[in-house]
């Protein structure tokens, strides 16, 4: 079962090249609340990298169907490609609604959700590359934990920015507005959880 072949390594490569590309796209999401100009180019950077990630997902699909034997099991290859691709889906959801809901003025507490959005894609990241390793990784687990933690850290930000703001804003527009942002923000943040809880799963099953 973990014994891998060349042939099969190409789910974990295909895996490394998902969170590659959403790496990609969380630094831009960052670029783009930090420099509020370009706003349509911006955004269309990320589509085409949400496009390439939706096209890798369905490559790593097309694989996993004609595969007799897989390095892992076939239903947590299947939901790790998906759980993946939905966190380059909120990030694009998070860019599109700058534009959607017309925004002018970026809400400076904004920058803590997207840096925490890149600093738990990249540890991820890390998670992903270590999984092809996983009989002998002696930072997997850790790593796991990191993105937990991430995590953690952005349901904290995320409470104190939605209480700051029903506080502070006095337009119940922008409240709306904002509070669907920073919600999609989060959702991000969840996705990468997800994906880690499932690799702490098969962790567990092959220990």
């Amino acid at each position: 079962m973990l014994k891998t072949s060349k042939k099969d390594l190409v789910f974990f490569d295909l895996f490394s090249v998902v969170m590659n590309d959403t790496c990609e796209a969380a630094k831009k999401l960052e670029e783009l609340f930090l420099n509020y100009t370009d706003l349509e180019e911006k955004i269309k950077e990320i589509e085409v990298l949400e496009h390439k990630c939706d096209k890798t997902v369905h490559d790593l699909l097309e694989h996993l169907n004609h595969s007799f034997i897989t390095p892992l099991d076939r239903e947590d290859i299947f939901l790790i490609a998906k759980m993946m691709d939905d966190i380059i889906d909120f990030i694009e959801s998070t860019a599109h609604r700058l534009k959607l809901f017309n925004i002018t003025v970026i809400r400076p507490e904004s920058h803590e959700m997207t840096r925490l959005i890149i600093k738990c894609t990249n540890e991820l990241r890390n998670v992903i590359e270590e999984l092809k390793r996983l009989k002998y990784s002696k930072t997997l687990h850790a790593r796991i934990v990191e993105v937990n933690h991430i995590e953690n850290e952005g349901d904290d930000a995320y409470r104190k920015i939605i209480q700051d703001l029903f506080t502070t804003e006095k337009d119940p527009i922008e409240i709306i507005k904002w509070k669907e942002i920073f919600e999609f923000m989060e959702k991000t943040l969840d996705a990468c959880e997800d994906v880690a809880n499932i690799i702490e799963g098969i962790v567990s099953k092959n220990a």
